[in-house]
């Protein structure tokens, strides 16, 4: 079979920290304060909506930080909206590096907090330590299911390829240089099924399709993200698509500034960049975290693996659509509903990928 891809591997040039860690940042009104580092734990945010239950839900973030735009944000906006709806108690913990994971979550077990929701699979070996310490208090992962053998852990898991598929089909449809990009923020089993599903949805809606693409190796280095996005824009891409977090606000600055299309990942960043982002893959970490936290706080916490899909509506492109072709934007709609239906398998693996594409994409 004919290769239908150009894989340009390129290598990202890493740059000096955009910040020192080791402080607090105040915020005004409620007396709320965000916590920026392990030795800070006890000054973290809250929401601080009137409590009807003593529920209390803890979140943990990566080293993205609660306001990349994207994963992390997505889970704390879940948390708000528990504590609102749910009356129960919402706090979070940024975590600067991966030696936070652990006092982070130690501090939330000390609080004896009901629940303790970790984002991302950077957490799955402090997690593991944790609940395996603690086996009386409940604990949930988002993105990892390696611990999903203990009683006390629910992972939150979702069919990410299917929204990247779409987005994909997106791209595959709107370039004009039939040229597309991919920033992938780090090479792991899982952030590979957002590669394998964009590139099945490009080629599929468009065979002439190149797609240029480049792993960061970090969710919070935005200058990574945007050489990437520059060096791809230089070889005619004008639509990029980034699966990395933080890094990924260094892509969408690039499109923004060569004035060609970006795609956002997890949550709807249209607010960025509105007339620079074309659609986002939306994986509903919001809703997951929402849910977990409503078993939680009704006695009904559902441990193992529990998985979120276009189906459920756990994940989608983006409900904002005023930069799509309405021709476009019902092309999409219909290939959606043949994935729904099972017309339509999206590839999540290197053999799921090969056994209809042939020659494999790979994610350096």
């Amino acid at each position: 079979m004919k290769k239908k891809i150009l894989a340009v591997l390129m290598s990202a040039v890493m740059v000096a920290s955009l910040a020192a860690c080791g402080s607090s940042s105040k915020e005004s009104g409620n007396g709320t304060s965000t916590q920026t580092n392990a030795e800070d734990a006890n000054d973290k945010k809250e929401d601080t909506t009137e409590k009807k239950s003593d529920f209390k839900l803890g979140i943990v973030t990566d080293t993205g930080g609660v306001n990349d735009g994207s994963f992390n944000q997505s889970a704390w906006e879940g948390a708000q909206k528990a504590a609102k709806e749910l009356g129960i108690e919402a706090s979070y913990l940024e975590s600067s590096t991966d030696a936070d994971y652990i006092p982070n979550i130690e501090n939330f077990v000390d609080e004896d907090y009901d629940l303790i929701i970790c984002i991302g699979y950077q957490l799955a070996d402090a997690l593991r330590e944790e609940a395996t310490a603690n086996p009386d208090k409940h604990f949930a992962i988002v993105d990892d299911s390696s611990c999903s053998d203990l009683d006390n852990v629910a992972c939150l898991m979702f069919e990410q390829s299917q929204a990247s598929y779409l987005v994909g089909y997106v791209a595959g449809l709107t370039t004009q240089t039939d040229t597309v990009g991919f920033v992938l923020g780090m090479k792991t089993d899982t952030m590979n099924e957002f590669g394998y599903g964009y590139l099945a949805g490009a080629i599929d809606a468009n065979s002439k399709v190149k797609v240029l693409q480049t792993n960061a190796n970090s969710f919070s280095d935005t200058a990574a993200g945007k050489t990437a996005a520059n060096n791809m824009i230089a070889s005619k891409a004008d639509v990029i698509f980034h699966a990395a977090g933080g890094t990924g606000l260094g892509v969408i600055d690039a499109c923004q500034e060569a004035k060609i299309w970006a795609i956002g990942v997890d949550s709807d960043q249209s607010s960025i960049a509105p007339k620079t982002i074309l659609t986002s893959a939306m994986k509903r970490v919001d809703t997951a975290v929402y849910d977990a936290a409503k078993l939680g706080s009704e006695g009904t916490f559902q441990k193992g693996i529990v998985t979120f899909s276009l189906k459920d509506a756990g994940v989608d492109i983006a409900p904002t659509t005023d930069n799509l072709n309405e021709d476009v934007l019902n092309k999409v709609n219909e290939v959606k509903e043949k994935i729904i239906s099972g017309e339509v398998t999206v590839p999540k693996t290197k053999a799921d990928f090969e056994a209809k594409y042939g020659d494999v994409y790979e994610l350096d």
